[in-house]
């Protein structure tokens, strides 16, 4: 759950009335009016800029109240719009502070912060604005300057609870999960209508194990949710969907998956503005689809190790994959290898792991839905793919071994979308290790000579890298996504039993004490040299401290 931006007072500066009655009796308070519903503030400050009657600071006025108009519809790009046009008129701390909150909506951190910078310089002190800016660092995962911001927006304003309570989510992210209750508490009580402070106290119970806690806390936080003040610039449905989505989670901890399936479904209902709602609602969505379909059969006495309930519950849980036998594009030979060595090694180090080897696309589903349906109660996953990837228009994809090409063919509904994996693990109680050694060539590629030249619509080299990863995200536990390569570029399957990466992976990924970061530098020192250059393993990580696979 990513906002709760707040409006500085609104003051509503004098206007001089136009000459019209019309205007003079209805446009001006309909426009300068914060409890206007947006669609008219935003049709009356239209038609006040189309008089030209105004200029200056009050035609930036004008455009600033369109902007709250545009603000309350969740439409980022218009509030930007009219908030610049603002700015270029009368630079206000008000105006920066809407702009900021608008940049920060659609997950532009570092420039929201440039903004809030501003609004600052403009004085006087603002506990909202410091307040605003600390959001933005804490989306970044810049926890010491966020808690510096909210500390500043405490003494300034030491009733206003969003302080609190944002303050207390930063202390959760950190992992000091008694910090944050005694903040969301202090939050509570200065404001008992908050729904998001229920809803994120209802996520510390259930990382504390409280389940019955975490469940009731979030029935208080969906009833709230239905009314939230009106100086908070929340973007449309944010508060509920966030609040219906981690109740989900509790029910589906308890094991109660009527309850979250219902839950689950509802918070798919509003529509979704704002980055962090629309990562809320991509994972319902797949958590959903998880809890819809048919529990998968018992497993044979003789089938591969997987996981149970019972065995993830509180544990660590891993999903490991290894194509190699492709039918109809380049085969590999070392992926099987290399994902039989790595779950070797995740098992060898308490890791419940769900494998499959050579999976055509069904399989491989249902081997993903197995492990995304248990994954929820285990406190850390992990996602090892080795084989074909590619990436179309930034989005990553993992090859089954039956893709095939043919005129007018699907190719995206014939892969496996790892954001999709992404969104059915997002949550604020696990840490989530991806770890991709994929992108060996471009199975799409025709052969050497044909003179053909691939399709526009597949990347010709290697997986993307996650633009967004944390924005909109949920912003707990934390998640690391390592790449064989850099992104763009080609991973090489090796002339070994492994590839270079899959091998010295498997070489330290076990070792005793040592934290998961440091593990992943040791593995691209080792490629590197190993391949002369050619290859430079890369990861991006939004985790919150330090992760030991192997216990010290």
């Amino acid at each position: 759950m990513r906002r709760f931006l707040l409006l500085l007072p609104l003051l509503a500066l004098p206007l001089a009335q136009p000459a019209t009655a019309q205007s003079r009796a209805q446009l001006g308070p309909l426009c300068t009016t914060e409890t206007t519903p947006a669609d008219q503030m935003i049709s009356a400050c239209t038609k006040i800029i189309a008089l030209k009657v105004f200029s200056g600071g009050q035609l930036a006025t004008i455009y600033f109240w369109r902007a709250v108009g545009w603000n309350k519809k969740g439409d980022y790009a218009h509030v930007i719009a009219d908030a610049t046009e603002a700015i270029r008129l009368q630079p206000s701390q008000a105006v920066y502070n809407l702009r900021g909150s608008a940049y920060y909506d659609k997950g532009e951190d570092d420039i929201a912060i440039a903004d809030f910078n501003d609004a600052l310089k403009l004085g006087p002190p603002s506990a909202t604005i410091y307040h605003n800016r600390g959001n933005a660092y804490r989306s970044k995962g810049d926890y010491a300057n966020a808690l510096g911001d909210y500390d500043q927006a405490i003494k300034l304003s030491p009733r206003e609870a969003y302080s609190w309570q944002n303050r207390g989510i930063t202390k959760a992210a950190q992992g000091d999960l008694d910090g944050a209750l005694s903040d969301i508490n202090e939050a509570i009580r200065l404001n008992p209508s908050l729904a998001s402070a229920m809803t994120n106290r209802s996520v510390i119970w259930r990382a504390k194990g409280n389940i019955e806690r975490a469940i009731a806390d979030g029935s208080e936080a969906v009833r709230l949710a239905q009314n939230p003040p009106a100086n908070v610039m929340t973007p449309p449905g944010s508060v509920v969907i966030a609040a219906l989505v981690h109740r989900a989670l509790a029910y589906e901890a308890k094991g109660e998956f009527d309850a979250a399936k219902s839950d689950y479904a509802a918070a798919l209902k509003p529509t979704a503005s704002d980055s962090g709602s629309k990562a809320n609602q991509a994972t319902a969505k797949v958590r959903l689809s998880l809890l819809s379909e048919p529990a998968p059969p018992p497993q044979r006495a003789d089938a591969p190790a997987s996981a149970s309930p019972a065995a993830a519950t509180g544990q660590r849980m891993a999903l490991v994959i290894g194509n190699g036998a492709y039918t109809h594009v380049q085969a590999l030979p070392n992926p099987p290898r290399d994902a039989r060595a790595i779950a070797k090694s995740l098992r060898e180090i308490g890791f419940t792991v769900v494998e499959g080897i050579d999976l055509d696309r069904a399989t491989m589903q249902a081997k993903t839905r197995e492990f995304l349906r248990e994954a929820t109660r285990a406190q850390v996953a992990v996602v090892f793919y080795a084989g074909h990837g590619v990436q179309i228009d930034g989005r990553n994809y993992l090859v089954p071994t039956d893709i095939a090409l043919s005129g007018g063919s699907d190719v995206v509904s014939a892969m496996v979308d790892m954001d999709q994996i992404l969104a059915g693990l997002d949550d604020q109680v696990r840490t989530n290790i991806l770890i991709l050694d994929a992108c060996r060539n471009n199975p799409f590629a025709p052969p050497e000579g044909t003179g053909q030249a691939p399709s526009r619509s597949l990347s010709a080299t290697g997986l993307a890298a996650p633009a967004s990863l944390g924005n909109g995200a949920t912003s707990g536990a934390g998640t690391l996504i390592a790449f064989a390569t850099a992104p763009g570029k080609v991973a090489l399957d090796g002339d070994g039993e492994n590839s270079p990466f899959s091998a010295a992976l498997s070489r330290h990924i076990g070792t005793p004490g040592l934290e998961v970061q440091q593990m992943l530098t040791r593995v691209r020192a080792e490629v590197v040299a190993g391949t002369k250059n050619r290859q430079v393993p890369w990861s991006n990580s939004s985790l919150l401290g330090e992760v030991y696979l192997a216990a010290k």
